[in-house]
């Protein structure tokens, strides 16, 4: 992120992950100042991570010299009309009236909030691969499967808050989705399903990362190479679409499944776009969240 001379005005960036909070003071310009992190369960409640969310906040925008100007915050889930929706995974997080309370708890006068993947493209497009591209998309293949899509230099919400939401595609035209329960491309390809189909398969509980480790064996490595292959025919199928100038693969997954996204759409796009890393990987997400406090503290539309 750029750098700058510290204003009389701060920022804050704030980042509800599935099992930490991690926040960020910055300059308006979006220089970071401090950081801090909180590890959560999801026994805790909704109740307990945003009491110690605004607590641990107001503490890092205390210790921060400058006044408090504009928030930022990224979440799980999908933000309409107040709410957040599409986030079962924390007890009470469904339907929490988020920005009303953070507003309140931390006393700022301007937020804005978005989803993780939002957010996470908000970084990419301000200081990543995603600067300067009037048509992109980001994708993020971590714990989660999602996307964001930019045009003319914003990243479209959708009319409920919940476009690129692709976790929810089909994989076949008759199985169960979202209506059942279901996220069937989310639950095949993510982190999470990935770990839950090779338990099944080992006949013992990993995880994503340990059959990364164990991709010199067939059946992991047979696993492994599905998933990415069908993670790069959704991702081709929406360059087709979208007609996009870059491609920007996030999340922790990207090193490994960005050569199965960039055959696919090599291979089956009449005008490939450009395929790449995403510039942020770890904290993506709350370097989204400091980008969007700074565009508010801006004014920026």
């Amino acid at each position: 992120m750029p750098g700058g001379r510290l204003p009389a005005g701060i920022v804050l960036g704030v980042d509800f992950g599935g099992t930490k909070i991690a926040l960020a003071t910055a300059t308006a310009s979006g220089e970071r100042l401090r950081d801090a992190r909180i590890e959560t369960r999801a026994s805790d409640g909704a109740a307990e991570v945003l009491r110690r969310a605004v607590e641990a906040a107001n503490d890092l925008v205390a210790a921060t010299p400058g006044r408090l100007v504009a928030a930022g915050i990224s979440t799980f889930g999908v933000v309409r009309d107040g709410r957040v929706r599409l986030a079962p995974n924390v007890p009470g997080w469904e339907d929490l009236s988020l920005p009303a309370l953070l507003r309140d708890g931390l006393g700022v006068p301007a937020l804005e909030i978005d989803n993780d993947v939002n957010a996470a493209a908000t970084a990419e497009l301000h200081w990543g691969g995603l600067a300067g591209a009037d048509v992109g998309l980001y994708v993020n293949l971590g714990t989660g499967t999602g996307a964001a899509l930019v045009v003319g230099g914003r990243v479209v919400p959708g009319t409920h808050g919940a476009a690129g939401e692709i976790g929810y595609f089909l994989r076949e035209a008759d199985e169960p989705g979202y209506a059942a329960g279901r996220a069937p491309l989310e639950e095949y390809t993510s982190g999470g399903g990935l770990a839950a189909r090779g338990s099944k398969l080992l006949g013992r509980p990993v995880t994503a990362a340990d059959l990364f480790a164990r991709r010199d064996e067939p059946a992991v490595a047979a696993l492994l190479d599905d998933a990415a292959a069908t993670v790069g025919t959704a991702v081709a199928n929406l360059a087709t679409f979208l007609d996009p100038e870059r491609v920007v693969v996030g999340g922790g997954m990207a090193t490994a499944f960005l050569p199965a996204l960039r055959a696919a759409v090599a291979g089956a796009v009449p005008f490939p776009p450009d395929v790449r890393a995403a510039r942020f990987i770890g904290d993506a997400p709350l370097i989204g969240a400091v980008a969007l406090a700074v565009r508010t503290a801006n004014g920026d539309p």
